[in-house]
């Protein structure tokens, strides 16, 4: 008896680690991420979709991009996913990132799944809870 039951905690035991995997869309992001923190702009411009590639057309555009326009991003506090949906044939993941002042945002990553992985395709800056037009 002692024997099966060591026997079922060791095969839970090595199990373990598949369930912990990172969903491949979050961690695109999370890696993409982790590049800006790094300022390795041509880390994180091979996260982005053939779109974004072409719109910016270098790493040091894009990166120059990110730094101006998503600074929680380029320097993240705190970083947790959301939820993650399909909206008009769309996947979109919900990312909350606390800033390094404390003050939180929320994005929506558009994600495309490619050739060479899932991209990043959008990127947007949801309007604080509270705030309308």
């Amino acid at each position: 008896m002692r024997r099966t039951a060591f026997g079922l905690l060791t095969a839970l035991c090595l199990a373990l680690p598949a369930f912990a995997q990172e969903d491949p869309v979050q961690q695109t992001i999370l890696n993409q991420i982790e590049a800006f923190k790094a300022d390795d702009f041509a880390t994180a411009f091979t996260f982005a979709s053939p779109t974004i590639k072409s719109i910016f057309m270098s790493p040091e555009n894009f990166g120059m991009m990110v730094k101006n326009g998503y600074p929680m991003v380029h320097r993240p506090g705190a970083v947790q996913m959301l939820e993650q949906r399909e909206i008009a044939g769309r996947l979109w993941q919900k990312v909350m990132i606390t800033d390094q002042s404390g003050r939180t945002h929320i994005l929506d990553y558009q994600m495309i799944q490619t050739e060479e992985g899932w991209q990043i395709n959008a990127v947007q800056l949801l309007p604080e809870p509270g705030v309308g037009a």
